[in-house]
């Protein structure tokens, strides 16, 4: 492998379908949501639309489904509903390979960051214990401190400043289409993990340094990155 992660000082994580397999429940959530509103978002669009914020989520479905921008008051309702459903779903389990991965990137001295376009407070609660030592509220950018989210690069040009270092000197871990095209855009080098159903060009054209199909690989393989 080429690419190198000897010269980096920060790595910055998404959440969903990388340190957690909650991917599925997002999509059924989204699913039952947009049908009870009258719209229809299949499994394919919730991982195409996966790392935007629920605001965009709404909005893309909506022009596209109905041809009219939804109200503030119909994006807080159907998100409100969504996140309901979610929360009553089964606890999603940690990505197999993500502790892993995270303790050799701090063995190696690398900042982690978790940059995530979610607004799901259970989530956000949840990865601070089962990451502890490692995460904590104020090494996290969410829903909840962007204004515009992934594909916009703003998200990760936040995480940057938090982490107090230049683009060139950090590392992102991303397995959807929009979040990679944020990092890309922040000028970050971009690791896609392929977790989900989406076809492997369909994250490379967004152009990621490398591609793994899981974390559980990227972990096995992060060592000789090292080198």
């Amino acid at each position: 492998m080429s690419f190198s992660l000897k010269n980096k000082s920060a790595i910055l994580f998404d959440m969903d379908g990388v340190l957690y397999d909650s991917m599925p429940n997002h999509s059924k959530a989204w699913s039952q949501a947009m049908a009870r509103f009258g719209m229809h978002m299949t499994p394919h669009d919730v991982y195409l639309n996966e790392g935007a914020t629920g605001h965009d989520t709404v909005m893309r479905i909506s022009l596209r489904d109905r041809g009219i921008e939804a109200t503030a008051g119909e994006i807080d309702e159907i998100y409100g509903y969504k996140a309901q459903l979610f929360r009553s779903m089964p606890e999603a389990k940690v990505m197999p390979g993500a502790k892993e991965v995270f303790r050799k990137a701090a063995a190696a001295g690398l900042r982690i960051l978790i940059v995530t376009g979610s607004g799901q407070k259970n989530l956000i609660e949840r990865v601070q214990k089962d990451f502890e030592g490692y995460i904590t509220r104020d090494r996290m950018v969410t829903a909840f401190e962007v204004t515009r989210g992934k594909p916009y690069p703003d998200p990760y040009l936040k995480g940057l400043e938090i982490a107090g270092v230049p683009a060139t000197d950090a590392v992102v871990v991303e397995n959807a289409p929009l979040g990679i095209r944020a990092a890309v855009a922040a000028g970050i080098d971009t690791i896609a993990v392929n977790t989900g159903p989406l076809e492997d060009e369909i994250l490379m054209v967004e152009k990621p340094v490398l591609l793994f199909h899981s974390m559980q690989e990227l972990a096995d393989n992060i060592g000789s990155l090292f080198a």
